[in-house]
């Protein structure tokens, strides 16, 4: 359902959600060896969110990506929206160009609700939320980087 971008997209904001801030950016190079993410693939994604103000960034030689209040008030919505657009949550599950409340697909009346159900929390969870929610943790494996250990 989700492209890659958004999928890299919504990880790497978790992870500055998790770890950045406007006294400690991070670089595109760390983001994306952290979560394991082609680095030239992250930059364009990340650029992309930072020109919609989902994240923060600082240019220049100790530059980086962090993240504001404001950013953090922004819902996951917003950054699938933001790479993908709106139509990633129009189509068809099965992948015809015609499917609609009128003109079903077999599997639309199953599928509809959930994806109704999942768009509307993707718009209300604020990505401070999904990232305090969130089970990865991204600490602990920064520590683990940083005394060797991986």
């Amino acid at each position: 359902m989700l492209s890659k971008s958004s999928k890299y997209g919504i990880r790497a904001v978790l992870y500055l959600a998790s770890t950045a801030s406007p006294t400690k950016n991070i670089g595109t190079k760390e983001i994306a060896a952290t979560l394991n993410i082609p680095a030239p693939f992250l930059a364009k994604t990340l650029q992309q969110l930072s020109k919609k103000k989902i994240i923060s960034s600082i240019k220049g030689p100790h530059g980086g990506f962090f993240m504001t209040n404001n950013n953090l008030e922004k819902s996951i919505f917003d950054i699938i929206y933001c790479i993908d657009g709106q139509h990633k949550f129009e189509e068809c599950f099965l992948g015809y160009p015609e499917c609609s409340d009128l003109e079903p697909c077999v599997v639309h009346d199953v599928y509809s609700p959930l994806k109704k159900s999942l768009l509307q929390r993707l718009k209300t969870k604020t990505i401070l939320e999904m990232a305090k929610e969130s089970t990865t943790p991204f600490d602990s494996l920064e520590n683990l980087i940083a005394d060797g250990s991986l």
